[in-house]
């Protein structure tokens, strides 16, 4: 199982990015999505994760900002990040929940500045 994840970059407070995690190996469709986040000196925190069904869970700090879907075709989920702020400032990692295992996809760099 592989994971990509790509997307991140250095924006502007107020900004929009979309986080890209294409996987292989795995059925995607069938599986629970996700994305955490990272920033230094803090624990790995959930940001949003899509069931397989389609039913959706975003943690509080990013309700109404952040948005996650999912395309089963092309094995990939999105992050769609929007009013983005300083404190989203972190690396951003996907996953995938299958049969009692979650694989990780390499972190992408997110950078809220001006």
């Amino acid at each position: 199982v592989q994971l990509q994840a790509y997307g991140g970059g250095l924006v502007q407070p107020g900004g929009s990015l979309r986080l890209s995690c294409a996987a292989s190996g795995i059925i995607f469709s069938i599986n629970a999505v996700g994305w955490f986040r990272q920033a230094p000196g803090n624990q790995r925190e959930l940001v949003a994760r899509a069931s397989s069904g389609g039913i959706t869970n975003y943690a509080d700090f990013v309700k109404g900002r952040f948005t996650i879907s999912r395309d089963n075709a092309k094995n990939t989920a999105y992050l769609q990040m929007n009013s983005l702020k300083p404190e989203d400032t972190a690396v951003y990692y996907c996953y995938v929940f299958s049969v009692g295992n979650t694989y990780w996809g390499h972190g992408t760099q997110v950078t809220v500045s001006s």
